[in-house]
């Protein structure tokens, strides 16, 4: 196994960094077409540090571990990950009478991290097919909630406004 790979800081580190920022990049876009409080930038930033996060737990403590045994555990970052996110996404929500904003940037930026968390975690593939069906869940089901109810407001009716500009 070459050296890089054994530091982490080979080709396949940062091809997985890299995908990491370009699949993230591509929800924080559209986030940021539909005007949303969160957009290009902060999705970029949270996907791509989330695959940082398990690179590091993956590769950073290498120095630590005894062939065999288990000293630590490198995966509880990854753990921390989604409980730092969620401390972030619970900071996005706001609440106000019945009416609550925020929800989908929230969920989104946690689904982010996880896409960034399989990249760092070697997992591309999954990470791919999550981000697709994120844009089915953004683009393709607001078409058929307005087929099914026809009379719906909210994210549907920004949607049909976005259409029309």
């Amino acid at each position: 196994m070459p050296i890089s790979e054994i530091s982490g800081q080979g080709l396949q580190q940062f091809l997985e960094l890299g995908i990491a920022f370009v699949l993230s990049a591509s929800i924080g876009l559209e986030r940021e077409i539909r005007h949303k409080s969160a957009g290009l930038r902060t999705y970029t930033v949270v996907g791509t540090a989330a695959a940082l996060f398990l690179l590091v737990s993956k590769y950073g403590f290498t120095n630590v571990l005894v062939e065999g045994r288990i000293v630590l555990d490198p995966s509880r970052v990854a753990a921390q990950v989604v409980t730092g996110i969620g401390f972030i996404g619970a900071g996005m929500i706001f609440v106000k009478g019945d009416h609550v904003n925020g929800l989908t940037t929230a969920a989104t930026m946690w689904l982010v991290t996880a896409i960034g968390m399989a990249c760092g975690a070697g997992l591309p593939w999954l990470a791919l097919g999550t981000t697709i069906a994120y844009f089915v869940v953004a683009l393709v089901f607001p078409s058929i909630i307005r087929r099914i109810l026809p009379g719906a407001s909210g994210p549907v009716e920004e949607i049909k406004h976005l259409e029309h500009d």
